[in-house]
């Protein structure tokens, strides 16, 4: 990298800047600097590069072309820095923000959380309950933990678990099931929405959806649950929304078998940065517990 020293810094990141933000004036205020001083800035990195990147118009500064492949680069460059920046800075604040489904987090993530604020009470966690995927490369999120198949594009991502569903009821509807299908007497409630189907549990156990009558439909997981609790009917839940309810009585599998969706949980980080110090403790932690509570089998 010693051809580096001779490049002026701030020349490459003004040539970053208006490449990315599209003129002198956005560049300015982004490195908050006239747009003059920008321009003078590019000009002195052309020197020293002994390459013109833009050209001068009445109407602002135009890449030249064939330039695209060196403005990535600088784009990725300084995208490595300030993510290097920014994980001094949260190994030094201890802050750990993990993104992570509304649901999961309310039924079963928040329930567990305090068991690594007292194992670690110099580290503070900050849930960011979204349905939205989060990217970790951007922003501030630490860790997203999502639900699907894997494969993502982009990130580092760990699979945590198989995501698993078994049918709930109340204990007046469950007293009228003894075999699957047996469920086609029983009120189905639905969640349009869901990720899974019923041919998840019933196409193990050798049945077709088309055996259920109808039910109620709700259009969130938690309430879906919630209405099982109250009678409503059966309602194929997930694991981790069911599981508590399940272990605390609160509702009934009446055949308690789980099966697996084909999905799963991942944890989910920045494909170009080493996990900081409170990370590894939260990672560990999550598979610990995890395994504590035979999630996925």
């Amino acid at each position: 990298m010693e051809n580096l020293n001779r490049i002026p810094l701030n020349g490459l990141r003004a040539v970053e800047a208006v490449a990315r933000l599209g003129s002198l004036s956005a560049a300015a205020r982004e490195l908050g600097v006239s747009p003059g001083a920008v321009s003078q800035q590019i000009a002195r990195c052309e020197v020293a590069l002994d390459r013109r990147l833009f050209d001068r118009r009445p109407g602002g500064m135009e890449p030249v072309a064939g330039s695209d492949d060196v403005f990535r680069r600088l784009g990725e460059g300084f995208a490595a820095l300030a993510a290097a920046v920014e994980m001094t800075r949260r190994d030094r604040a201890h802050v750990l923000t993990v993104s992570v489904a509304p649901i999961f987090a309310a039924r079963w993530l928040i329930w567990r959380l305090s068991q690594f604020t007292r194992a670690h009470p110099d580290i503070r966690v900050r849930l960011d309950s979204d349905v939205a995927l989060a990217d970790p490369n951007a922003g501030d999120i630490d860790f997203a933990i999502r639900i699907g198949p894997g494969g993502y594009a982009g990130v580092m991502a760990e699979k945590l678990f198989d995501q698993r569903v078994i049918p709930v009821c109340n204990a007046y509807w469950a007293a009228k099931v003894d075999t699957p299908a047996d469920m086609a007497r029983v009120p189905i409630i639905r969640e349009p929405g869901a990720m899974f189907g019923w041919e998840a549990w019933l196409g193990p156990e050798g049945l077709s959806p088309a055996i259920l009558g109808d039910g109620p439909t709700f259009n969130e997981a938690s309430l879906c649950l919630d209405a099982a609790m109250a009678g409503e009917g059966l309602f194929l839940a997930f694991e981790t929304l069911c599981r508590d309810a399940l272990d605390r009585g609160q509702i009934v599998a009446p055949v308690p078998r789980f099966h697996p969706t084909g999905l799963s949980y991942w944890l989910v980080s920045a494909r170009d940065r080493s996990l900081s110090a409170p990370q590894r403790l939260f990672r560990k932690w999550l598979r610990g517990v995890l395994v504590e509570a035979g999630l996925g089998g």
